[in-house]
């Protein structure tokens, strides 16, 4: 079943240094760019990470540093990137733990400040999991009734990038209403609903250095919203103020903000600080 698109969805996968966001960069992207209307866009590309590949990593993925060293850095295709994904929604296996917060860190970087907070993100493997709890191998298996080995080589991001868009399409196919008899094994083909069952955490930035939390009354009952949902605020999850609303400790305290952006912390993080900071700012 093909995904129900309201706007264009980017399913797509990268292959990097390592698994650091804020040390490690990328070294191939793959994508598929999915319209409303069906149509599908692919490409695949190296990218120079302005650093040595290392050995274990090229050993997994096949990439060296003879494949990249010809290759236009992450800065010199951030514009283009930016503006193929501006206004899509993004897909992929496990790109919301990992993924997502490396390209919005790469983008970071060269300058341009993507708002992934606008964008739904469906994450095929946090559906797998809550629905079957295994890999990508056995998600291909398990949805499209063939072994990856038979149609794909493994940890290959333009061959990752085709099955995990099989399986989400087989995701969507197997969990159609109608097809389980049980609610709780059902998924709309909505992309609001796959993005919020794609969720893991409270998390306001990829790193989980704020959290959203539920406000309370002074007797300790949820605020909740016109649609009885409970109303969010972000507080800081580390350090002497964790616990503490962000907005409360920005106005108490505003030498914390200074620390932060000058400390060792991703450029997401940053970015989410300076937003609330600036939201704040605005309402006075």
């Amino acid at each position: 079943m093909k995904p129900n698109l309201t706007k264009p969805l980017i399913v797509f996968d990268l292959e990097t240094t390592g698994l650091d966001l804020v040390k490690d960069r990328i070294i191939q992207i793959s994508y598929i760019k999915v319209y409303p209307d069906g149509k599908e866009e692919r490409n695949n590309f190296f990218v120079n990470p302005e650093k040595p590949i290392p050995a274990e990593v090229a050993q997994l993925t096949g990439i060296s540093d003879e494949d990249v060293k010809d290759a236009p850095t992450f800065k010199q295709i951030a514009a283009d990137l930016e503006n193929k994904f501006k206004g899509c929604d993004f897909a992929g296996f496990n790109s919301n733990h990992f993924d997502v917060p490396m390209l919005a860190e790469e983008f970071l970087r060269a300058g341009i400040d993507f708002d992934f907070a606008k964008c739904r993100l469906i994450d095929v493997q946090t559906i797998f999991h809550k629905m079957e709890r295994r890999n990508l191998a056995a998600a291909y298996k398990f949805y499209c009734g063939r072994k990856m080995e038979e149609d794909f080589t493994a940890h290959k991001a333009d061959e990752d990038t085709e099955a995990t868009y099989r399986v989400l399409q087989g995701e969507l196919d197997m969990y159609a209403p109608g097809k389980q008899e049980e609610p709780e094994r059902q998924l709309n083909n909505n992309m609001d609903e796959l993005a919020e069952f794609s969720k893991l955490n409270n998390n306001v930035d990829f790193a989980g250095r704020i959290v959203w939390k539920e406000m309370k009354d002074k007797d300790g009952n949820t605020i909740t919203d016109a649609t009885g949902k409970p109303r969010m605020y972000e507080v800081f999850n580390f350090g002497k103020y964790k616990g503490w609303g962000v907005a409360d400790v920005l106005h108490r305290d505003p030498g914390y903000y200074s620390w932060m952006l000058s400390s060792d912390f991703t450029y997401n993080t940053k970015q989410v600080l300076t937003r609330i900071r600036l939201r704040e700012f605005n309402k006075n």
